[in-house]
């Protein structure tokens, strides 16, 4: 018997599938895909590059966590930017879900090391789809732009393996660490996940008008100083 889809193909309040803005955007991106596994490969790289990767862009309402909200917005973290992909996925009737994991995140700023008090990132989103016979991970959170300003290895997905975060950055670092998988999801469990936030990152989410774009700059620039000072090797 043919496994039964049809909880992984209906929108839902937050993965509206059905607005307007969100089958427009999913549409126009199929650059003309017959496959389904084309086509989500498409879908997943309009979504990582096209949608800026913004941790301090945490609105836990419905409405913020919304596929379409994130699409007017340009901005997202990761797991608005997975129900945004698992949306426009619905779109065009091929199978996705939400999956979650607590990762040791070593991409972060001093804003975020200092509200934050730990390198741990609960509830870390991607989206599973359903590609020629099985569900794949793809993680589309972060864009080409900020992967490349801090030498991160992009993410890149084939619709035949799993897309999830290399451990070591370009450079040899220590960059993403997988500590526990919570699983994955016909919809957002909006409640767990705000009431985890909420426990562990208070002072993260009532950030206003903070612009994650300069604190990466000033990132880099304190790395490339640390860098310029070094010793020279014997």
């Amino acid at each position: 018997m043919a496994p039964d889809f049809h909880e992984t193909l209906r929108p839902t309040p937050v993965i509206d599938s059905d607005h307007t803005r969100v089958t427009t955007f999913a549409r126009s991106h199929m650059n003309g895909s017959a496959t389904a596994r084309d086509q989500a490969v498409c879908l997943y790289y309009a979504v990582r590059d096209g949608i800026r990767y913004d941790p301090y862009a945490i609105d836990l309402s419905m409405e913020g966590m919304r596929a379409s909200t994130t699409l007017a917005s340009g901005r997202g973290w990761c797991v608005p930017k997975a129900v945004l992909l698992a949306a426009c996925c619905r779109v065009l009737r091929i199978p996705a879900k939400l999956g979650f994991a607590d990762v040791r995140n070593h991409l972060s700023t001093e804003r975020l090391r200092t509200l934050m008090k730990t390198d741990i990132f609960f509830w870390h989103g991607y989206t599973s789809i359903y590609i020629d016979g099985q569900w794949v991970k793809a993680t589309p959170a972060f864009n080409i732009e900020l992967c490349e300003r801090f030498h991160l290895k992009p993410l890149d997905f084939d619709g035949g393996s799993d897309s999830i975060y290399h451990p070591f950055d370009q450079l040899g670092n220590a960059h993403m660490e997988y500590v526990r998988y919570r699983g994955e999801f016909l919809d957002l469990p909006l409640d767990q996940i705000k009431d985890t936030l909420q426990r562990h990152y208070g002072p993260l989410l009532s950030l206003t008008a903070v612009d994650f774009d300069e604190d990466v700059n000033k990132e880099r620039s304190a790395v490339n100083s640390a860098s310029n000072h070094l010793p020279p090797d014997k």
